[in-house]
């Protein structure tokens, strides 16, 4: 059991940070709205801190969630920023979908100051937090990975080191082009069986057992069919995700052409209102 701290209580780190606490590690949590932090600690124990630098002071793991890039570099090196109360031999593991460019600069100031810097995107959304069954893709330094892979196994079925520092980010990067371009293929699929006057759901059953089946099909096809896109990932959140992926494609010269229309399809999807709906209302769009 170690000192560990949590920054970050939204839907995924709230959570993330309960499964720690229940495995009995010692969880200090910092939130920007204090009253989550509050409510935090009233279901689960453990201490809230008022900043994150406070958060950070004396743990052994700091652990973060937050939504971007600006985000990160604020709640780590802005003012009363973690990385101020991090000590020696330390380790701060970040699980926000960021750049892979913030996670080496943030790694490269973490390494001059005596700690170390794990970027660990997660997949799995809200339901694999509330689970303890997300997958964590890690980049950075193996010893430093080694001291916190069981702790993050708290709250995952599985984790791994994928490289160096940058390689988690990457790899959370080809986790969201294969999704984007499945959505949209599921999406197709289900207006077209609606068109073509089938039951939908009966098509999901079939199918899902073939070639064809998928994690998306299987929690998302019957809620399409629905017309429910309240669940899991939030479209705004997936373009933030999406524009990381093709900024990083003009960086290293990858072709994403699924993804860059995929993308263009969410932003219609958010012009019609539906910032906060999940992924899979790229069908609503179909229907509009």
């Amino acid at each position: 059991m170690v000192k560990v701290a949590f920054i970050g209580l939204g839907v995924m780190g709230y959570p993330m940070a309960g499964h720690l606490q229940a495995k009995g590690h010692d969880v200090t949590v910092y939130n920007r709205t204090s009253t989550k932090a509050d409510a935090w600690v009233a279901e689960h124990g453990g201490a809230k801190a008022l900043t994150p630098r406070e958060a950070a002071s004396d743990q052994d793991i700091v652990f973060a969630c937050v939504g971007n890039d600006d985000d990160l570099r604020l709640v780590t090196i802005g003012q009363d920023g973690a990385f101020a109360g991090m000590k020696q031999g330390a380790v701060f593991v970040d699980h926000t979908t960021v750049s892979a460019s913030i996670a080496r600069e943030l790694s490269q100031v973490a390494e001059s100051s005596g700690f170390s810097f794990i970027d660990a995107p997660v997949s799995g959304g809200q339901a694999g937090a509330e689970n303890g069954a997300l997958t964590v893709m890690c980049g950075g330094e193996e010893q430093a990975y080694a001291r916190v892979e069981d702790v993050i196994m708290c709250f995952a079925q599985a984790s791994r080191l994928m490289g160096a520092s940058g390689a988690g980010q990457l790899t959370k990067m080809v986790n969201q082009i294969c999704i984007a371009g499945l959505v949209q293929g599921l999406s197709e699929g289900m207006a077209f069986a609606q068109k073509a006057g089938l039951d939908g759901k009966a098509v999901v059953d079939v199918i899902s057992k073939g070639a064809a089946g998928s994690w998306q099909m299987a929690n998302r096809g019957y809620t399409m069919i629905d017309d429910k896109f309240d669940f899991g990932f939030a479209v705004d959140w997936m373009r933030k995700d999406l524009n990381i992926c093709l900024d990083e494609a003009q960086n290293n010269g990858a072709t994403l052409e699924v993804t860059k229309l995929v993308d263009g399809y969410y932003a219609e999807v958010q012009e019609m209102g539906g910032g906060r709906w999940d992924t899979s209302s790229l069908m609503r769009r179909l229907n509009k």
